[in-house]
Parts: structure tokens; C-alpha cells; sequence
């Protein structure tokens, strides 16, 4: 089962010491898991995305299990869709859905649930 927590706001100034930077980033990408299941690995998380990051040193990703992404805040840029992906954006992604690099146009924050409890072995 998903881990829990009352209401409280990952956003808030009080709660950004909960960020991780994400490595290799140099502090430009950050990210908190607001739940995640001990035994099935799926998790929610948000991901923040400093302005003007460019992920080309990551690559293009896809992964072998679906995910539902939401951009809380600000504005992306998607290069394997070729499109800006603004506030308010939903995708949910098949697994092996290619996706990336992203460029950040001011700071971005998305909202990410991710299911590798749904892995499809190939």
C-alpha cells in the first residue's frame, strides 16, 4: 500500500529542506516522493526543473512500466513530441512511451505517477 500523509503542501517554503537533488544535475532538477508503496515500488512524486535546464545530457527516456504525468506549474518543452507542454498538461504514458529531452522555460514543476508494479517484460 501507498505510504500516507494528511494534507500538507510540498510546495511551501517551510517544506523545500524535503527536496533531493536529482544527481548529475548540479541542483538544476529536484525531486520529492510524496508516496510510495514498499512492495509494489509505484510512487507519486514532484519534480522540479530549474529555468532554462536542458536534460540532452540524459537523453531521451522511456521506461517499461505506464506513468501519469501533470505539469503543476510552468512550461516544458518536450522533444520527442516536439511541443510545449504549459500548466495544467496531462499525459498518461503507455510503457516504452519515448519522451524528452525537456527544456525549462522558468522554473517547472510536475507531478509525476509512476506504476513499476505494471512492468512489462520483454
Amino acid at each position: 500500500m501507498k505510504s500516507t500523509q494528511t494534507y500538507w503542501n510540498p510546495l511551501s517554503f517551510e517544506n523545500s529542506d524535503k527536496w533531493e537533488d536529482i544527481e548529475g544535475t548540479n541542483g538544476n532538477l529536484k525531486q520529492l516522493t510524496i508516496a510510495y508503496d514498499k512492495e509494489s515500488g509505484d510512487y507519486t512524486r514532484l519534480t522540479l526543473f530549474k529555468d532554462g535546464y536542458d536534460t540532452d545530457i540524459f537523453g531521451a527516456k522511456s521506461h517499461d512500466y505506464p506513468e501519469e504525468i501533470f505539469v503543476v506549474s510552468g512550461r516544458l518543452y518536450d522533444k520527442a513530441f516536439d511541443m510545449w507542454l504549459e500548466k495544467g498538461f496531462y499525459a498518461s504514458r503507455p510503457p516504452f512511451e519515448e519522451h524528452g529531452p525537456f527544456i525549462a522555460d522558468g522554473e517547472v514543476i510536475i507531478l509525476e505517477i509512476s506504476y513499476p508494479s505494471q512492468s512489462i517484460k520483454t
